[in-house]
């Protein structure tokens, strides 16, 4: 992968002038010099509650939060999102993380057949900056989700337009995760859906939009389904979700193709790194992070296992 430098790097103009270098530095480091980002998602306490860390299959260790930050900080990711709460806790002893702070959440409990998804702020950007002052820890930027198509979407779209706005004007990244939920919507991952959901992600100036993949009869067709997302969100890039965990050579085959076929510009991957233990999350962090920011092909990331 050739490294980035400052002249490589689109600045929205809704950076101030004050702040493009401290922008320049969060999208470099969150990248790794490459323009690729490598999200650990650990916002799933709240989304999920404990379903996702306890049980079946799932590593002890992840009983606790933890567990999660020890992945970050001895994975080779890019930045770990989740909520200001956890970060405020354990932040002081895990300080090398670059943090992407989650500002909504909902839970699962209400099922979308019942009642339309809503997600609203549980902390703004500007108390972000202020902890971030007083925290001194490596915050890079913020995330915030929206359901589009639920009846409640002008309100999350609004929000979101805001929140984008607010961490460009801070020099701060702003991730969006979009996905289509709600009554009105048939079939949230067909691949034109997920193009819209991409386009407005564009729209509202985020500069890594988060989408689930495309659903596909394999893995090669899931990636050319997801082009017309990457196209569709212009100068804005697209990661994917990882999902529940799979077999981690199919990840690592999903994401090779995600990237090289559908032009994705990274992943973002929780559960199928979190539910392993913590010598078996290490060694797949690594072959995500050699796909990502090395360009390796998947039989080199595959070693990575080993």
């Amino acid at each position: 992968m050739k490294n980035l430098n400052a002249k490589d790097i689109n600045i929205p103009l809704t950076v101030p002038q004050k702040n493009k270098k401290n922008y320049l530095q969060n999208y470099l480091t969150s990248t790794k010099n490459t323009g690729r980002l490598f999200l650990f998602a650990g916002d799933q306490k709240i989304e999920h509650l404990n379903q996702d860390f306890y049980g079946p299959n799932i590593s002890i260790q992840n009983a606790t939060p933890k567990h999660m930050f020890d992945i970050a900080s001895k994975g080779n990711v890019g930045v770990f999102a989740t909520q200001l709460g956890l970060i405020a806790r354990y932040g002081k002893d895990y300080p090398d993380i670059k943090y992407i702070i989650k500002l909504n959440a909902k839970t699962d409990i209400i099922p979308v057949i019942q009642k339309d998804p809503i997600s609203l702020m549980l902390t703004t950007v500007d108390e972000v900056v202020e902890f971030q002052k007083n925290s001194k820890l490596n915050i890079v930027g913020v995330g915030y989700t929206i359901y589009l198509g639920s009846e409640h979407e002008s309100i999350m779209l609004s929000q979101a337009s805001q929140i984008v706005y607010q961490a460009h004007k801070h020099g701060l990244l702003a991730i969006l995760w979009i996905y289509p939920r709600g009554k009105y919507v048939k079939k949230q991952n067909s691949a034109e859906i997920i193009a819209g959901a991409a386009g407005v992600g564009a729209c509202l100036g985020a500069d890594f939009i988060k989408v689930n993949p495309p659903e596909a009869e394999n893995i090669p067709l899931m990636g050319k389904l997801l082009k017309q997302a990457t196209l569709a969100s212009g100068k804005s890039g697209v990661i994917c979700s990882g999902g529940a965990k799979e077999d981690a050579k199919i990840l690592l085959e999903t994401l090779h193709q995600q990237i090289h076929s559908g032009g994705a510009i990274g992943t973002a991957i929780g559960r199928n790194l979190h539910q392993r233990d913590l010598n078996a999350a290490l060694k797949l962090s690594r072959a995500i992070s050699a796909i990502i920011f090395d360009d390796s092909d998947v039989k080199t990331a595959k070693k990575l296992l080993e």
